[in-house]
């Protein structure tokens, strides 16, 4: 599997906590108007895209002391991040809309509640020493990409498939930490 491959199935498994909230605030909205889908996709891309970057601080900062189990920290956070979109599916919970979350503190705290899994991914990017600019990047852009879609989605549908999409979201997040130890491990 490519690179670029990886970093657009890391993107995509990402931006489904985007595109589940996208989905449920346009069935909330049920005609979102310019201004609330570009703040709303702006903002998920810009955290999605920069909270790598910082997770590859924190992880690059402290490889020395534990690059000879990097990988399985990789695949735990990776595991850990996916059973809990899997979990939220399953469960059913979803993000309230009370008010215009495309504003103001509501907006805040959707872009970075939605972004935290881009954080420990950064971090795992930076624990293996790997690249970031390129897939920040690309994350950024395939959440806000994907958020646009999903406002939409929820104009059209129900916010009711936002739950299978964290579901399947958590399992290329799993699938990802399973390469990545196999790898390591020269599996594969």
């Amino acid at each position: 599997m490519s690179d670029l491959l990886v970093v657009f199935l890391i993107a995509f498994s990402l931006a489904l906590d985007a595109f589940a909230v996208s989905v449920a605030a346009g069935s909330y909205f049920k005609k979102a108007t310019g201004r609330q889908k570009f703040r709303l996709s702006f903002h998920f891309g810009l955290f999605q895209g920069m909270m790598p970057i910082l997770g590859w601080f924190a992880g690059a900062t402290v490889v020395s002391y534990i690059k000879d189990f990097d990988h399985w920290v990789a695949f735990f956070l990776l595991a850990i991040i996916g059973g809990k979109m899997i979990y939220e599916g399953v469960s059913g919970e979803e993000e309230k809309v009370n008010k215009d979350i495309s504003k103001g503190w509501s907006l805040m705290a959707l872009a970075v509640g939605t972004s935290i899994d881009a954080l420990a991914v950064g971090f795992s990017i930076g624990i293996m020493e790997g690249k970031i600019l390129l897939p920040s990047l690309v994350i950024g852009i395939v959440a806000a990409a994907m958020s646009l879609i999903g406002i939409r989605a929820g104009e059209v549908f129900s916010s009711k498939f936002g739950d299978k999409m964290a579901i399947v979201g958590g399992i290329v997040l799993f699938i990802i930490g399973s390469k990545i130890v196999a790898e390591h491990l020269e599996f594969i």
